[in-house]
């Protein structure tokens, strides 16, 4: 019996027997009419009852979920359920989703055709990384009479890890080989230089740069031949994460901690892609999760089992321990791209020295973040006072942050400075930009 539950319906049906009761107070004829009603409310439902429990495999359902989740993307968790009864059913599906997602409202209802399975989805987008515990899948059955219902129990525990965000690599992939990111429009690379190995000499066409015509090739083919080159490989591309306090600054709920390893993940997928060896790192008080420069084939997977369980200590960055550690466990030159968020330009200037000491053997790019709330009040046309003082703040931080870009390519080093949200883009630019330029 503790699978028994019963419905609204019947509840609704005795309040409708009481209504009569109380009016066979001023009409004694209704007494026997309210009685007849009560006793058919009670047949009905034992009627039901017998419907709806007959059958001890009344309905099969199963959850289909994803190998592991995609952290910050929208992954699809399938059902399917399967009818077993003679005739239609009613169902209410409550998955125990992970407390993490915070749901608790989680009701599905269908209504299923004898013999007949039904299959759909629905969506959950974690916003940390971890572990996710599922628990039951409940399924609640009633008849057309709609009664009681009969609850049914599939699935009863599942874990699923959250790992960095992977759903969205193969679009990335793709962008890249065409050397164009959709940003507001597309932007495309112009190659400005070569550091590259000689493939083959083909026919020219317009947009090639006339530096690389084959003018032998040329006079033999009576038409311009350029040569074609191959970007040059086996470069070195390290991530640094900062996981100090600053980056647990959060923003459309996830963190600019996760906004970074996600990139991490996006552009070590094209850097391996490209033929080049990915590392990473991550500091605050001390680095950590060292993953030295490679390009095999499970470096990528070795990659995401290092960002999987990083999370922020809320102390501040030591970049000193950081410059010691590049120095001595960097050799050869490599790209460097620094994951951190400067607020301030005193901010920055306590750090510079570190920076530049990394800058003199190896390209640094410094990433970091638009205050997203800023961007709104610079944009938002002001009505009142107060607004045009919030807009008159933000904009001096704004400004700060445009002297922060200036004083780094004083020294050299390269910024890329962007929305969390257009992290992962913005990134993998920058390195196809560097790699077509050959300037590393």
């Amino acid at each position: 019996m503790k699978n028994l539950y019963i419905n609204t319906r019947f509840f609704f049906a005795l309040i409708g027997v009481g209504v009569l009761y109380v009016f066979a107070f001023f009409f004694s004829f209704l007494m026997w009419v309210a009685h007849g009603v009560l006793l058919l409310c009670f047949l009905a439902a034992m009627v039901d009852y017998l419907f709806v429990f007959n059958q001890k495999n009344g309905i099969l359902a199963q959850r289909i979920l994803p190998e592991k989740l995609s952290n910050g993307d929208e992954n699809p968790v399938k059902i399917d359920v399967k009818n077993n009864y003679g005739f239609r059913i009613n169902t209410k599906i409550i998955d125990e989703i992970p407390f993490q997602f915070q749901k608790r409202d989680f009701l599905i209802e269908k209504q299923i055709e004898p013999g007949k399975n039904t299959f759909f989805q629905y969506i959950l987008e974690p916003k940390e990384r971890g572990e996710y515990h599922f628990g039951n899948l409940n399924i609640y059955v009633s008849s057309p009479l709609g009664f009681v219902s009969k609850r049914f129990t599939f699935q009863k525990d599942a874990n699923l890890p959250s790992y960095p965000s992977f759903i969205h690599l193969r679009k990335y992939e793709l962008m890249a080989l065409q050397s164009e990111f959709l940003l507001g429009g597309i932007k495309k690379i112009r190659k400005l230089g070569h550091t590259m190995e000689f493939e083959q000499i083909k026919d020219y066409v317009p947009g090639d740069d006339i530096r690389t015509i084959n003018w032998k090739a040329t006079s033999k083919a009576n038409r311009l031949m350029v040569n074609q080159f191959q970007d040059e490989k086996s470069q070195r591309i390290f991530m640094l994460i900062d996981t100090g306090r600053t980056m647990k600054m959060p923003f459309k709920g996830l963190s600019l901690l996760d906004y970074s390893i996600n990139a991490t993940m996006a552009l070590s997928h094209i850097i391996l892609k490209k033929g080049d060896r990915a590392g990473m790192m991550t500091f605050s008080k001390k680095t950590e999760n060292k993953i030295a420069a490679e390009n095999k084939s499970g470096q990528l997977r070795k990659i995401s089992e290092a960002l999987y369980n990083i999370k922020t200590d809320f102390f501040e960055s030591d970049f000193n321990r950081l410059y010691q550690d590049v120095k001595y466990s960097l050799n050869q030159r490599s790209l460097i791209l620094l994951f951190t968020n400067f607020e301030t330009l005193d901010g920055l200037n306590r750090q510079l020295k570190y920076l530049r000491g990394i800058a003199k053997n190896h390209l640094l790019v410094v990433v970091f973040f638009k205050n997203a709330e800023l961007q709104t009040l610079i944009h938002k046309k002001p009505e009142n006072m107060q607004e045009i003082y919030d807009e008159i703040i933000a904009e001096k931080f704004e400004f700060e942050k445009k002297l922060i870009i200036q004083e780094l390519r004083k020294y050299g080093i390269y910024t890329v400075y962007t929305l969390p949200e257009n992290l992962n883009i913005d990134v993998i630019n920058k390195y196809l930009e560097i790699k077509a330029r050959g300037i590393l």
